[in-house]
């Protein structure tokens, strides 16, 4: 049966030439980046959509005190 060490030692991976981990950095920050203004449209937008249902809400109500 294979140790935790052992089975953990094949899928890590420490290049000895530290440049390796670039291509790795800016691919993390792109998606890092991403990631954010993503959520930032979804509150955007979110918050848009709030306030026609409140504008929706507000013109039954004026309907419903006009009957």
């Amino acid at each position: 049966m294979l140790s935790l060490h052992s089975m953990l030692g094949l899928f890590l991976y420490f290049p000895d030439d530290k440049s390796e981990y670039i291509p790795a950095a800016i691919t993390c920050i792109i998606f890092l980046i991403a990631a954010l203004l993503t959520m930032r449209l979804i509150i955007k937008v979110s918050k848009h959509e709030a306030a026609k249902a409140k504008e929706m809400e507000d013109s039954i109500m004026k309907k419903r005190k006009a009957q």
